[in-house]
Parts: C-alpha cells; sequence; structure tokens
C-alpha cells in the first residue's frame, strides 16, 4: 500500500509531476503536508497546487477519491494519500522524483 501509484511512475524522465494538496483550514497535518512539499516545489522536483477542500475543485476530488482525513495528496492525479503524509512514504516519492 505504499507504493508509489503507477501514473506517477509513467511519467517521461523531465516532466515535473503535479501533486495536488486537497486541504482544509485549520488542519495541522494540511499545513505540515503543505511546507514539506512547498519545499520540494522550489526544489524543483514537482509542481504543488493546494486546493481548498471547500471549493467546487476540492468538492469534486473529495466525492472522486473519498479521503478518510485530510490533506488529500494526489500524484500526477491518482491517489497518494489521505491524512499526514509519512516520512518514509513521502520519502520513497522525493527518490523517485530525484532519480526522474
Amino acid at each position: 500500500m505504499n507504493e508509489i501509484p503507477a501514473p506517477a511512475l509513467a511519467a517521461a524522465p523531465t516532466d515535473v509531476v503535479d501533486v495536488t494538496l486537497v486541504t482544509t483550514p485549520a488542519c495541522h497535518f494540511c499545513d505540515d503536508a503543505h511546507q514539506r512539499l512547498h519545499s520540494l516545489d522550489r526544489a524543483g522536483l514537482l509542481r504543488l497546487t493546494a486546493v481548498e477542500a471547500e471549493s467546487p475543485r476540492g468538492q469534486a476530488l473529495i466525492a472522486e477519491h473519498r479521503p478518510g482525513s485530510f490533506p488529500l495528496t494526489l500524484v500526477a492525479g491518482s491517489f497518494f494519500h489521505a491524512g499526514r503524509i509519512p516520512r518514509g512514504k513521502l520519502a520513497r516519492l522525493v527518490d523517485h522524483l530525484g532519480a526522474r
């Protein structure tokens, strides 16, 4: 279950993978994920898009992926994680992105 979804692996090596983070207000897991992913965005390893859960796009993503908790994290449009992103899972994603 801790594997990176296949669509994230299928991207071309020169592409920057899109990561979508669906957040809710006053969510410390959301704040933590945003901070960690934003630093990877600044490093050029991914392209981060933050989406508020209450927005129309956020509601559509929630309806599609049915997260049990927040934040909802999507990598290349596919479910990656819901809730606090485990450090090991994030490290594997970073290793994969850095190897591209």
